[in-house]
């Protein structure tokens, strides 16, 4: 394929997070991994409860990679608004937190309907994505089992890193065309195995670093439809999705609070055929809080 080639929608790893939880010191830690498991959901939890008044800017850049990760054409950045909604809530579906994009700009221009189509909009965040941190949530447990713990030290705080893994030991994936409409674009369903680490601070239970990969490489199934529409192969091998995201504290006024927010979410996606290799990197910066329909609070700087 010239140019970019096939560029991947697909959703193969948790989402970027919004936010995690707020600063209060805990009693009593243990290192017992259900115990511990379920002060840092409880956390978690508690703050989903504030989070709905809080934005941030989110500046998001993906570069296309070949699968010796050299760059493969010009890199893409998005800049969106971002905040969190609690969404579901029906009978048989609890609340879910879901993380909201309003894209500000794309390449350093006001977006334009040719994005919504186009096929180089194709790796642009989802308006809508799940919020990663809800896999620690009761709902979603029986999904994960947690390994092990360990000591740890994450931004030079005293940290215990737990290992985890999805229920789930084999992936069944299928392709499907991109739902949002983009050219060449497409995406993938179905189940996934992944394992990975998440790094909480020993005083707080207070989450600070998340990591998540895939357990080997894996085949995504092609429908015999979009082989023969779209020229593409039975299987797509993905070879490695690796997501990495990092928190840090930052300050409101009025009334004082600190909260632990992320601070940078990186990805790195290698496919062996068919669709585009990408490199992804968020920033969230600018954390304002709204204590009223018209007020608005800055961070009053980071920690």
């Amino acid at each position: 394929m010239a140019g970019l080639g096939r560029i991947a929608a697909l959703v193969l790893t948790l989402a970027p997070i919004l936010f995690a939880s707020s600063l209060r010191p805990t009693t009593a830690q243990s290192t017992d991994i259900d115990l511990l498991v379920s002060r840092v959901g409880d956390r978690v939890a508690e703050f989903y409860k504030r989070a709905q008044t809080v934005m941030c800017t989110e500046e998001s850049t993906v570069q296309p990679i070949t699968r010796d990760w050299s760059s493969a054409g010009m890199p893409r950045t998005v800049e969106s608004d971002l905040r969190v909604e609690m969404q579901g809530g029906d009978i048989d579906l609890p609340l879910e937190p879901t993380v909201v994009r309003e894209v500000r700009r794309v390449n350093g221009r006001p977006p334009n309907p040719r994005d919504a189509k186009s096929r180089f909009g194709c790796t642009d965040p989802n308006p809508l994505s799940p919020e990663p941190l809800a896999f620690l949530l009761p709902a979603h447990r029986e999904e994960y089992r947690f390994t092990s713990v360990r000591e740890g030290k994450e931004h030079d705080r005293a940290a215990l890193v737990i290992a985890f893994q999805t229920t789930t030991r084999k992936s069944r994936l299928e392709l499907f065309k991109d739902e949002h409409g983009h050219d060449d674009c497409f995406g993938a369903k179905g189940t996934e195995s992944r394992s990975g680490r998440v790094w909480v601070d020993a005083a707080t239970d207070d989450v600070l670093k998340l990591e998540s990969w895939l357990d080997g490489q894996i085949e995504i199934q092609v429908p015999s439809d979009l082989q023969r529409r779209d020229g593409l192969p039975p299987w797509v091998i993905v070879e490695r999705d690796d997501l990495t995201l990092r928190y840090r504290t930052h300050q409101f006024a009025e009334p004082d609070e600190t909260l632990l927010l992320p601070e940078t979410v990186e990805s790195l996606t290698i496919y062996r055929n068919a669709l585009q290799s990408t490199r992804r990197r968020a920033v969230l910066s600018d954390y304002r809080r709204f204590l009223t329909s018209t007020r608005i609070k800055r961070t009053a700087g980071g920690g």
